[in-house]
Order: structure tokens, then C-alpha cells, then sequence
């Protein structure tokens, strides 16, 4: 499971363009907790310098963190970070609540292990990932930090579906249907040689039938 993170974060009195570049200037990121049951969306700041480290890891849009506000902790997961244009530092972050027993929509990577055991790639054949992400409804508490799913034993032209990969408890796939997630395709060079072969199959018996007709 993803392991939470904790990260300080501070009230910001005001709101709008001029505080927001105040507090940019004094190293802080302006930001905004909303979620939540009878809660309002509460204006924040957290340090500049630990934001980047958090931003840049790749998995921070599903990393739940504890913000330690004024001492007192809530339980957020970053919804949505704004970067700057010219030099992709954050410059404004939202954070959603998560409360106990909620739930919420999140795309989860996919992993793969078993190249070496795939008899479709040791002849030649290329994985072709149509999923990177899956979509999946998780439990606040259960969050994956990534799907692996295995290749071993595929055949060229065989698929990997939703169904062969394990699912944490409580995590569900948005799309109900058996999805492909990724499939293992013929080189380019085997799929000219079938075609070849295929052609080759079809010429005599075309010509087979000529005689038949000249018969009559």
C-alpha cells in the first residue's frame, strides 16, 4: 500500500493574486483543503522546498499525505498542482480530505515481471501496453502504489487481462468489463512472413481450380 507521507503546512490569512506572490516570495506554496463532511475549503501554504521533492517523485497525485497544521493533522491527498510555465515549480496545490471510511477514484500504475518467462517475447515478440494506468476505486485506507501484472507463460498474440492481476481489498476497476491491459504482438518481419506464407497457401489452389473449369 502507499505509504503516507507528512508534510507542515501553515493558515494563509488572504487569498487572490497580490497574497499568493507574497507567499511565494517568503518560500511558501499557496494552496487549499476542501473535502469533506461540513468542512470548508481552508486556504493553506506549505514550504516550497519540500513541495518540489514531494512534486517531482512521479506519484505524488496518489500519494495520501498528513498535513500538520498548527499542530493539528488532517489526512489529504493532492488533488491537483499547478506549475509554472517556464520553470515547472509548483505554484499553487489542492489537497482533497480523506476521511475514515471514504473512498476515492484514482489512476494507479502497472507494473509488469515475468519478461524472462514469456515464450511469445523470447521468440521476438514485443509487449505492447495499451494501459499504463488503470483507473480504480480505492479506499482510503488501501490505496495501491502500483499493479503488477505478470507476462509470464504469454504467447505471441496472447493478452493480459484486468482479471489476472490481483486486486488490493475494497479496490475496484471504474470499467466493470474485462479490459486488456497489455498484449504480446509478432515482430514486424513475422508478420510479413505469415502474410508470405498465406499468399503462398492461396496460389496453387487458385490455379487448381483452373483446369476444372476449362473442363466443362
Amino acid at each position: 500500500m502507499r505509504e503516507t507521507q507528512e508534510l507542515k503546512a501553515e493558515k494563509r490569512a488572504a487569498t487572490g493574486k497580490g497574497p499568493a506572490y507574497q507567499t511565494r516570495q517568503k518560500g511558501f506554496t499557496p494552496g487549499i483543503i476542501y473535502g469533506g463532511k461540513n468542512a470548508t475549503p481552508e486556504p493553506v501554504m506549505v514550504v516550497s522546498r519540500d513541495l518540489e521533492r514531494h512534486a517531482t517523485t512521479g506519484t505524488f497525485l496518489t500519494t495520501p499525505f498528513v498535513l500538520n497544521l498548527d499542530g493539528q493533522k488532517t489526512r489529504v491527498i493532492p488533488r491537483d498542482v499547478q506549475l509554472h510555465p517556464v520553470t515547472d515549480r509548483p505554484v499553487h496545490v489542492d489537497f482533497m480530505r480523506l476521511e475514515k471510511g471514504s473512498t476515492i477514484i484514482l489512476d494507479i500504475p502497472v507494473r509488469f515481471k515475468g519478461h524472462a518467462e514469456s515464450p511469445g517475447l523470447k521468440r521476438g515478440g514485443t509487449l505492447n501496453i495499451v494501459r499504463h494506468e488503470i483507473k480504480l476505486v480505492c479506499p482510503a485506507d488501501s490505496i495501491p502504489e502500483y499493479l503488477e501484472g505478470d507476462l509470464s507463460g504469454l504467447e505471441i498474440n496472447d493478452s493480459l487481462h484486468i482479471s489476472s492481476i490481483a486486486l488490493p481489498e475494497g479496490v475496484v476497476a471504474t470499467i466493470k468489463r474485462d479490459f486488456t491491459i497489455a498484449s504480446v504482438v509478432a515482430p514486424s518481419g513475422m508478420a510479413d512472413e505469415r502474410a508470405a506464407a498465406a499468399a503462398a497457401e492461396a496460389a496453387p489452389a487458385e490455379g487448381a481450380a483452373a483446369p476444372a473449369a476449362e473442363k466443362k
